[in-house]
């Protein structure tokens, strides 16, 4: 992720030729949109892996597991798609491109830990276990301030996500020791898979939203090849 600040546009010299084709809109509302286009997709894959992973239930085993785990993973994926989407819109506004590879790699990781803290989360607030969702807030935050700390070094961004995921976890089984629910276990587990291979696909959106406007100086990104005009 990108700690530049794409707010100043570059000049005429850099842009692309194929800005003159897409009218005044400027490049970093172009990249935002393109990042709300992405999170639409990443929750769509998180929709459709929530579906399949615990489809086996449904046939082998107990069918009630798969009804209500699927229940709980689709109220969490329609909980979270709007704000999603706004934080999908001021991050793309904020930042340049970045590697196709440290794109996917930052949103599966970013998607997993968001996952499980939100599910946890959601729950906890339902059954009114307000105390514990004191850490899962907390956790919620940290993931949020390394998405936006955009002056920070990838480094420290990518070990405040894993302290969040590891206070997520330790929350987690902390609930799980105090009260087992099998449901819950396998629902959070689901949550957090289905999340990362959502968080791959926006990663990868992540990574290329913008166009060639959007790579930011020096970076090795390669650009696209102009569009041959037929004779």
């Amino acid at each position: 992720m990108s700690g530049r600040d794409p707010g100043r546009d570059p000049g005429r010299s850099e842009r692309p030729a194929e800005d003159a084709e897409r009218g005044a809109l400027q490049p970093k509302y172009r990249r935002a949109f393109g990042c709300v286009t992405w999170v639409n997709m990443a929750v769509l894959v998180f929709l459709a892996a929530a579906f399949l992973l615990p489809l086996p239930f449904r046939y082998i085993g107990n069918g009630e597991i798969f009804s209500e785990i699927q229940i709980r993973l689709a109220f969490v994926g329609l909980v979270l798609i709007v704000p999603g989407m706004a934080l999908g819109a001021a991050l793309g506004a904020r930042t340049y491109r970045v590697e196709r590879a440290l794109g996917t790699r930052a949103g599966a990781g970013v998607g997993a830990t968001a996952g499980l803290a939100s599910y946890l989360l959601l729950f906890a607030l339902v059954e009114g276990l307000y105390l514990f969702a004191v850490p899962l807030v907390v956790s919620a935050f940290l993931l949020l301030y390394a998405l936006f700390a955009t002056s920070w070094g990838f480094e420290r961004r990518r070990l405040m996500v894993l302290f969040a995921a590891a206070l997520s976890a330790l929350s987690g089984v902390v609930a799980l020791l105090l009260n087992f629910d099998l449901l819950g276990l396998m629902g959070a587990l689901f949550a957090a898979v289905s999340a990362a291979v959502g968080g791959y696909v926006g990663g990868a959106g992540y990574a290329r939203a913008g166009g060639d406007a959007m790579i930011p100086p020096g970076a090795t990104i390669r650009r696209r090849e102009p569009r041959r005009k037929p004779r």
